[in-house]
Formats: C-alpha cells, structure tokens, sequence
C-alpha cells in the first residue's frame, strides 16, 4: 500500500520565505559552503535561524522550509530537532552518497525560484515513533527516519530477542541484533544488513535480523499499521537500543522497545528531473549494460 502522491509546493509570488538553515559543524568544508551559498539563499529567502551544532528545537522555529547543507547524517539530525512539527526540506548533498540529500549545490538557486511557480513537489516519508517501555511506563522516546535497532555489546555474545507484532509472539531472534527500518532506512544499515530495498513511498517497514546464528533467518517486509515490539532475554551490559544510529538507551531485563507509525511525516522537496530509480542506479553504482550502453551511445 502507497500513501497518497506526492504534493504540489508553492509560495505566493514576491513573498519573502522564512527558511532555517542546517549543517554540521564538524565538517569544516560544509560551513564553506554555507559561507558560499549563504547570499544565494537570501535572495530568494530570510534566514531566521542557522544551527550547525543540533542543538537547536527547530519544533518551535516559526518557518516555512528548512535547508540542510551536507549529508544523509545531517538530514537524520533535522528530522529529530523538528519533531512532531516537520517542515519541508530542501537537503543538498555535500558528502558521499546522499540517498536523501539529492541536490546539488549548483541546483539550489533554481530551486529556490520554483518556489512560487508550483510546480515543485514534496515527498512524504513515513517515520517511527520508538518508545522503551520500561516497568509499564514509556521511559524513552524518539522519533525515527532510518531505523531502530537493538544491538549487542560486550561481550559481544549471542543474544536471543523476542519479535512481537500487534501482541502477537512471532519468533525469538539469535545473533547480533535485530532492525526495523522505514521504507527510507531499507537503503541505510538494513540493506547493509542483507535486507530488501523497498521504494520509498511504501507504507511498509522491514524487520532484518543482524548476524543470525540461523541461516533461515531472514528479513521480513510488514505493514507499517502493526506494533512492533523487541524485547532482550538477557541483555549484556553494554545491550542498547539505537535510533538512526544514536544510542537511545541502554537495555534492562524486561525493557520492551515499541516501535509505531508516527504520527507526522519527514517531507523532501523533490528536485526536478530526478526519479526514484535514478536515484538507486547512481548512488548504489547500478553499471552493467546499462551503463556501457550510454557510454557507448555518447561517443
């Protein structure tokens, strides 16, 4: 099952746009070019407020877009620090890959005049509530884009996990850890994992299994509409549970991890000309015949 397509973007004509502006202060060449690009964007827009640190609670920022310079790292921190109030974004890559961070510095002042043209469009991504219910109280809470995982620590031993769905006691997992990803996180550390790539308007959720100690352990594609429940027999120590890859909490006998539909969607400003499968051929390197073929032709 799909949500609904994607939507139109606009802003009336002549109207000065209130924009945040992100990146990560630890990558010296993003602020360069947030130093470049800063007067590029303020002739299209008024910078309200720059965070480069993610300290900010962009939740209570009055804005009509956010902008974030760098990686899909960078995009993560923004989908947390806007919470339940999630604007729609504009991420241009500036690291390596760049699933969601799709356009290029070059494209970012055309962009911004589409702004009031409509003929831009915002992609809507599902997201995941993660709650650790503890002691019958919800003792943790974070909002998700990637994924949510329970990894092992040291001593680095076999653990089994309990995978309930809707109440319902499914298998118990031996190995590593366990992961459920959103349709986005299917491209992140679950296709690392071994899991399916699910496109990304799927309202659909994989739950891989890391490292399992049976081969017939596999990764399973469920609806987003369930609960999803994790809990450690015996966790380790160091046994964690990891949200986008952060250190939610570390787990307790009994802890339960739940894991929902959240009710509020991460939105991406869609570049033109750039299609969901183009995106998958470039940046995972699909070549093959395909690749040799227009090489080929443009000679």
């Amino acid at each position: 099952m799909t949500h609904p397509p994607p939507q139109s973007i606009s802003f009336p004509r002549g109207q000065r746009l209130r924009v945040i502006l992100l990146s990560t202060g630890q990558r010296p060449h993003f602020l360069d070019e947030v130093e470049r690009l800063r007067p590029v964007i303020s002739q299209f827009a008024d910078i309200v407020v720059e965070d480069f640190g993610g300290q900010e609670d962009l939740a209570r920022v009055e804005a009509d877009l956010a902008i974030v310079l760098g990686g899909d790292g960078s995009i993560l921190r923004a989908a947390h620090q806007m919470g339940q109030r999630q604007l729609p974004v504009i991420a241009v890559n500036l690291g390596k890959l760049g699933f969601l961070a799709d356009v290029s510095s070059d494209e970012l002042p055309k962009i911004l005049g589409e702004l009031s043209t409509g003929r831009l469009q915002v992609v809507e991504h599902l997201m995941f509530d993660c709650q650790v219910i503890r002691n019958g109280i919800a003792e943790f809470q974070q909002m998700c884009l990637n994924e949510v995982a329970v990894r092992t620590g040291p001593p680095f031993l076999l653990m089994d996990i309990h995978l309930y769905v809707d109440s319902e006691l499914v298998t118990t997992y031996s190995g590593d850890g366990l992961m459920i990803s959103t349709p986005v996180g299917s491209t992140a550390y679950s296709l690392s994992a071994g899991g399916p790539i699910l496109r990304k308007d799927l309202e659909a959720v994989v739950i891989t299994p890391l490292s399992p100690h049976t081969l017939t352990m596999r990764a399973v594609v469920d609806s987003a509409e369930r609960v999803y429940e994790m809990e450690v027999v015996q966790p380790h120590p160091e046994t964690s549970a990891v949200v986008d890859g952060r250190v939610l909490c570390q787990l307790k006998q009994g802890d339960r991890i739940r894991v929902t539909r959240a009710p509020v969607r991460f939105k991406l400003v869609a570049p033109p000309g750039h299609s969901y499968y183009r995106t998958l051929r470039e940046k995972l390197n699909w070549g093959g015949q395909f690749s040799r073929r227009n090489e080929l032709n443009s000679q």
